[in-house]
């Protein structure tokens, strides 16, 4: 039996459910989440199902999610979407579960579920599970469909990344086809900026450091995020915009999290292999596309550092070509 049909069979057998994934969510991270719900619910109205985290106020246009309580860990199942590594599980005990299924398109970190779908050419953890939907008997309606595509979208940045395949395409054109879903007036609400965004993206570009080697980076504090008044999470999205400057192969925004009380830190890459690094300081995720959490900004420094570095060795790389 493939692991899509052994998730579905667990999905059939347990009446309740709860559905988790990273601290920190994306766009992926919640409409997976939220999308796999919508077609659990619709396949079996009867279950209880679950989906829980910290909200992200950004992100409350893709749905809104559960609040979490003990009894929720009794006789139920967990499913962690777009989570490598246990650490970075928000909100739940994933030890306290009769059994746990993990669904991720990261690089493998570590086992922690009784069964792994991993699939790190995906784009990401909602084609999944669009991919599971298609290899089993769930059956998908608008808002599942509507909450994927967002996931999908967000990851892939409109399909620009390089881990948009064929079979990407393939499966978003399955679940439009499935659902006659509207997909361009999703558009609206992932795109649409405050005119405070518009200005501290304005900020961050004319405050932006970029070394000799290329690569780019600017600290924001509390101070600059309230003159804004915006977040750590809002103002980190930012680096998904700087992706064409030229001369410029990696680069990273730093905020402080008032939250957590710590540096959140947002880093991409048009060449250097950044998640390695990443991985060093409490973070990690793709090859181009990674994050960390930094106790201050003199930890910073040792980051930017080492991601200089990085930039300078592929500056060497393809200047050899």
């Amino acid at each position: 039996m493939d692991k899509f049909k052994q998730i579905y069979k667990m999905i059939k057998k347990y009446n309740k459910i709860v559905i988790a994934r990273h601290v920190g969510p994306d766009p992926d991270a919640l409409g997976s989440t939220l999308g796999l719900k919508e077609v659990i619910l619709n396949t079996f109205p009867k279950k209880e199902v679950y989906v829980v985290g910290a909200p992200a106020s950004r992100h409350r246009y893709i749905g809104l999610l559960d609040k979490f309580t003990d009894d929720m860990y009794k006789d139920s199942m967990l499913i962690v979407l777009d989570t490598p590594d246990i650490k970075r599980i928000d909100g739940v005990d994933c030890s306290k579960f009769e059994y746990v299924i993990k669904i991720d398109h990261h690089p493998f970190i570590e086992r922690f579920a009784d069964i792994e779908l991993i699939d790190s050419s995906a784009s990401s953890a909602s084609q999944l599970v669009i991919e599971l939907i298609k290899n089993t008997k769930l059956k998908p309606n608008k808002a599942c469909a509507e909450k994927l595509y967002i996931g999908l979208v967000g990851d892939t940045e409109r399909f620009l990344h390089s881990y948009t395949t064929c079979k990407t395409f393939e499966l978003v054109s399955y679940i439009i086809k499935e659902t006659n879903i509207d997909f361009t007036s999703l558009y609206e609400n992932m795109y649409l900026r405050s005119i405070n965004d518009l200005r501290l993206q304005s900020y961050i570009i004319n405050n932006l450091t970029i070394t000799d080697n290329g690569f780019g980076y600017i600290k924001l504090d509390q101070d600059i995020l309230d003159k804004y008044n915006t977040d750590a999470a809002t103002a980190c999205n930012i680096v998904n915009n700087l992706t064409f400057i030229d001369g410029m192969y990696s680069w990273a925004i730093f905020c402080y999290d008032k939250a957590n009380d710590n540096i959140r830190c947002s880093i991409r890459s048009r060449g250097p292999i950044i998640n390695e690094v990443a991985s060093k300081y409490n973070g990690g995720g793709h090859k181009f596309a990674s994050g960390a959490r930094l106790s201050d900004f003199d930890i910073s420094d040792k980051l930017i550092n080492e991601l200089d570095l990085a930039c300078l060795k592929y500056k060497e790389t393809i200047t050899n070509l």
